[in-house]
């Protein structure tokens, strides 16, 4: 092939004889089976970097540009011969990566990364080996994008979730890694046409659930509605085609109303003297598809198909277009909304409002300056597109980094990777509301978030002290939801600590993973303890020695990645692991091998398996709890649930969730027992039906009080008219015969009709 120049133009053909020689080019491409003899090789493709290169030439310096040539040489060595699916040589993937970096400006850093992003997870290049040859800056990126292959998992659930923790990581240690991600995310999707369905909807679908989440908290818009339109329509490909369809039918028949529309605010902006740039644009069809969804409309039902982006140079004149805008059309009652003095989350600042245009058709606007107009596109990689003069953060980036910030800290208080996964997916959620602190400080949460999420923000302290919350200046409990313009005033206490029921109505990652690690923390010493006495049963079961040799609890250590014994056991003790899995893994590790010492019965032969159930006292603390839906008291029938994050939960047995969930998971399930001399009361409920008599409340409530039980809960049926009405109450008593007790003397009341003790949940 002729090259125009050697350093504008580098193919991977080019060089195809020069690297032959080289000892690198003899390891075996990733994912290329051998050609049989009869089948004459492949010429490789060609892949040129002119056009990556001339983009790259316009910002980066020519050592720089030096640099990327190297990267790209070392590249296309190492994945010489490696085909895409598509049949066009794997090189040109990488290019097309940095090629979309370019257009965001990153710095040759970057762009190196990405040239270079496959290169340890396809062809086994080693972090030490990048290092010396393009700096540690460089390999550092590489290796936050690269995939953790060559680890086994348990699961493929467990796999991917370890991989974006990973990657989450690194993108909060250099934000960089995350937009070369999106860009090989990108191009992917660009070209995944070649792949089967089946793995065409799990990348699609993959997509939808984390990177558009992520390109939108970024700010990055361009990427985001690109990826939400590939993703539609490879994971509803016959809804993609239909709604094409009817926007393309529908397209002429509006084409008279937006040309109206732009031509009378074109001439009413002028006349205001309002300079200002105006853009007609169709709304992406998963926009129409997801709002068809989530309101059930038909097509001809979605209105405001088109939609309007004013760009003006001033920030006075936002305001001024909108007060025009509203002249010329009826704006449509609580449909403007004010993100340039409230931005969002993701730094996005423009005026919106919805009008009612010509034939009655709602119309959107979007108003917003030049300088919102490039953060609204380019979201966080404004950042390299147009830095700062005095390299000073932006409000954006300032956000952007305390939400970094953020996921470091909830990957230092989670447990594991799925965990870590299900805390970063929530703060993911776009949707926001605004509320403020009692001296006006605007604090952005997600959706839902209570006032409990709202003192973690403020700080991890803050949270596991609060005791009541004040909202708008009223009290209110803590599971209470904001909304926009709500002032939050938390009161703590240095004595309060996190409620494992706090986990049920906490909406934010950092709330979750804080409380969990302070329940962790502080009952430690209980799952531990609960740990043991399940494996050591375990062990039992399988005639094993509970006393575990130190070369197996070595080898357990290190493979299921734990730091200690303890660590296991805690896992176990919390429902992480499976005492019996656990057992079996270390059943697996003594075969052949001279250690196992089975446990033998007086007469000297192996005793069956059989293992002993646990005992509960009621005051283990959170690693043992009570199942509400049952509400067992001692006296009960028990059984035991091992739940993850939970720990041991106890139910009735003949607890109707109880039979279904063991039904389904009957390897969960062990057998329980109620300890002796139990020093502490139950919960429990009752219902007693009475008839509606003047002070029958009174006097129920005082009975149960002389039988030495305590109310905790009282409700009651809303209908006064009623004949009979029911009582539910929740008391604490001693065990089943003291309930007994209390329930024949309940029923001797004048006035009460049936009295039963209530566990349906």
């Amino acid at each position: 092939m002729n090259l125009t120049s050697p350093d504008s133009s580098l193919s991977s053909a080019a060089t195809t004889k020069k690297r032959a020689a080289s000892p690198r080019s003899a390891r075996k491409p990733a994912n290329t089976p051998p050609l049989p003899d009869h089948q004459p090789a492949l010429q490789p493709g060609v892949a040129s970097i002119t056009h990556l290169t001339t983009k790259l030439a316009e910002y980066l310096t020519p050592a720089e540009l030096k640099k990327v040539k190297e990267a790209y040489r070392f590249s296309d060595e190492m994945h010489l011969g490696q085909m895409r699916k598509s049949g066009e040589p794997y090189i040109s993937h990488p290019i097309a990566v940095a090629e979309i970096c370019a257009d965001w400006k990153l710095d040759a850093q970057a762009i190196m990364a990405a040239l270079l992003h496959d290169v340890m997870e396809d062809q086994d290049v080693k972090k030490d080996e990048l290092i010396e040859r393009f700096g540690a800056p460089v390999a550092t990126l590489v290796d936050g994008l690269s995939k953790l292959d060559k680890i086994e998992f348990q699961s493929q659930i467990e796999a991917q979730a370890e991989n974006f923790r990973k990657m989450l990581l690194a993108m909060a240690r250099d934000v960089r890694v995350i937009l070369v991600k999106l860009a090989d995310r990108l191009h992917n999707m660009r070209t995944l046409g070649v792949m089967i369905p089946e793995k065409k909807r799990r990348i699609a679908r993959e997509t939808m659930e984390v990177y558009i989440p992520i390109a939108h908290r970024l700010g990055l818009n361009n990427i985001y509605r690109e990826l939400q339109e590939l993703a539609f329509s490879h994971l509803y490909p016959l809804r993609h085609r239909t709604l094409a369809k009817a926007v393309k039918a529908a397209r002429g028949n509006r084409r008279e109303v937006v040309s109206k529309i732009l031509e009378s605010v074109s001439t009413t902006l002028a006349a205001t003297g309002i300079n200002a740039q105006i853009d007609g644009r169709e709304k992406s069809l998963f926009g129409i598809y997801r709002k068809m969804h989530n309101k059930h409309l038909s097509f001809s039902q979605v209105l405001d198909v088109y939609g309007f982006r004013i760009v003006v140079d001033t920030f006075a004149n936002c305001y001024l277009a909108l007060g025009t805008l509203h002249a010329l059309y009826k704006p449509m009652p609580g449909k403007f909304k004010d993100y340039i003095a409230i931005p969002k989350l993701n730094g996005y600042q423009s005026l919106h409002t919805t009008l009612i245009g010509p034939y009655g058709t709602p119309v959107e606007f979007q108003i917003r300056t030049q300088d919102m107009h490039r953060v609204a596109e380019s979201g966080v990689a404004a950042h390299w597109l147009y830095k700062d003069e005095e390299g000073n953060l932006s409000d954006l980036q300032q956000r952007t980094h305390a939400w970094l910030q953020s996921l470091l800290d909830i990957q230092k208080q989670t447990g594991d990777s799925a965990e870590f996964l299900e805390h970063v997916k929530v703060d993911l959620f776009p949707d926001s509301v605004y509320v403020f602190t009692p001296k006006s400080k605007i604090i952005a949460l997600p959706r839902g978030a209570t006032a409990l999420d709202f003192a973690y923000t403020i700080h991890t302290d803050v949270g596991d002290q609060t005791i009541a919350a004040k909202i708008n200046h009223e009290p209110a409990p803590l599971r209470t939801e904001l909304h926009n313009g709500d002032i939050v005033e938390i009161i703590t206490s240095p004595s309060s600590r996190p409620s494992p029921n706090w986990l049920s109505f906490v909406r934010t990652g950092k709330a979750r993973s804080a409380i969990r690690h302070h329940l962790r923390t502080i009952n430690l010493s209980e799952s531990v303890e609960l740990g043991q006495r399940l494996l050591s049963q375990a062990l039992a079961m399988l005639n094993l020695n509970p006393v575990l040799a130190p070369i197996v609890v070595d080898r357990l250590l290190n493979e299921s990645s734990a730091k200690s014994l303890d660590e296991i056991y805690a896992d176990i003790g919390v429902g992480k692991r499976m005492a019996t899995l656990v057992a079996r893994h270390i059943m697996g590790l003594l075969e052949n091998e001279p250690l196992v010492t089975p446990l033998l019965d007086m007469e000297g032969v192996a005793a069956p398996g059989k293992m002993d159930p646990v005992v509960i006292y009621g005051s283990e603390g959170v690693s043992v709890q009570l199942s509400p839906c049952c509400q067992p008291i001692p006296g009960d029938h028990i059984t035991g649930q091992l739940k993850r994050d939970q720990g041991l939960v106890v139910h009735a047995e003949d607890c109707n969730i109880a039979k279904r969930q063991r039904n389904k998971d009957p390897d969960r399930w062990i057998e329980v027992l109620w300890g002796e001399d139990l020093n502490r009361r139950f919960d429990c409920r009752i219902k007693v039906l009475v008839h509606n008599d003047k002070g029958i409340l009174a006097r129920v409530a005082a009975e149960i009080g002389d039988s030495d039980a305590n109310i905790i809960y009282v409700n009651m049926d809303d209908d006064k008219d009623q004949l009979m009405t029911q009582l539910i109450f929740t008391i604490q008593v001693e065990d089943r015969v003291h309930l007994a007790r209390l329930m024949r003397n309940v029923r001797r009341i004048r006035g009460v009709t049936r009295i039963l003790r209530d566990r349906t949940g």
